[in-house]
């Protein structure tokens, strides 16, 4: 009996959905006796694949970056950052493989997993359709407007919320697993969930005026930095919410295990934007994709998060003139 091992982007829909996709497509196509495991990863400077990272007869990563270690042998992601090194991704273009996949062009992991098992390896996902297409709108940012991002009525976007706040490492696992065995909306009524969420909620509308009165905005580029307020998540999209016509947005912000400096770019401004924020991110060890990225440091190092934010937002606001 084979034990495989997924590691995903942690604290991430996109991740647990690609994670618990890949279980069940593992399960119908490969072995329908393999045993599970999984561990969330974030992005962060060096080497994140620690020692034990690789520890299964089967080892998986989905929705996060690649590693060259030979024990390695399944992985799907679409960042454009998932090769921190020149070398890694030498390493994956000179030595292909049959369980390999990457596409940055992909706007979910969760889609791009999903269509490569059934065009691939004939695996049948219509059971999961409502999830992959969840997945798809969260991670590429297809919302209708900021105000639906924002307000969090469907049922897929409570879960959003809870699984980008949610600490506690058995209801992950909880979590991942039910995604592919019940309805969005069943699982959103679940107490873990229901009664997690209504502080979270709470939270979240305070998270509102903080970030109002925290925003200093210059050149259509927002930054703000709430890591002394008490929000170790926010919802990324109030920013659009309360600012409709910033181009960029930077934040500061400070959990039990990092400091966080997010980027992304306005899903709902039409301007040409000339950067790639995965490749600014990717100079301070940080990751994401061409709109939207987002850089990890110890939490000791919150002083060096700030002047990464102050330093991304300056950049962006160059770009943004010159745009």
């Amino acid at each position: 009996m084979a034990h495989v091992k997924v590691l995903f982007h942690d604290n991430c829909f996109d991740g647990a959905a690609s994670a618990s996709l890949f279980r069940r497509f593992y399960q119908s196509k490969i072995d329908a006796s393999a045993t599970f495991s999984f561990a969330g990863k974030a992005h962060g400077m060096g080497n994140v694949y620690g020692e034990g990272s690789f520890d299964g007869d089967e080892n998986v990563v989905v929705d996060f970056r690649y590693s060259a270690d030979p024990r390695l042998t399944w992985w799907f992601d679409h960042h454009v950052s998932a090769f921190p090194t020149p070398e890694e991704e030498a390493h994956f273009k000179a030595n292909p493989s049959p369980h390999k996949f990457f596409d940055p062009k992909a706007r979910s992991c969760s889609k791009f997993l999903a269509d490569v098992c059934r065009q691939t390896f004939g695996w049948d996902n219509s059971a999961y359709a409502e999830l992959i297409h969840w997945a798809d709108i969260i991670d590429g940012a297809q919302f209708e407007s900021p105000k639906v991002a924002v307000e969090l009525v469907e049922p897929a976007l409570q879960l959003m919320t809870w699984v980008e706040n949610n600490q506690d490492g058995k209801l992950k696992l909880r979590f991942i697993d039910e995604l592919t065995s019940r309805k969005l909306s069943d699982i959103a009524l679940e107490p873990y969930v229901k009664d997690a969420l209504l502080p979270i909620l709470e939270r979240h509308k305070r998270s509102v005026d903080i970030i109002a009165a925290r925003a200093n905005i210059a050149n259509d580029v927002m930054f703000f930095d709430v890591a002394d307020d008490g929000l170790d998540a926010y919802n990324k999209f109030i920013p659009y919410f309360l600012h409709p016509d910033c181009r960029y947005v930077v934040g500061i912000s400070l959990t039990p295990t990092r400091a966080k400096v997010s980027v992304g770019s306005n899903p709902w401004n039409s301007a040409k934007r000339s950067v790639n924020i995965a490749h600014i991110c990717e100079r301070y060890g940080g990751g994401g994709h061409p709109v939207v990225g987002a850089v990890s440091l110890p939490v000791g190092q919150l002083q060096r998060a700030r002047e990464i934010g102050a330093e991304i937002a300056e950049e962006l606001r160059r770009a943004a003139v010159k745009e």
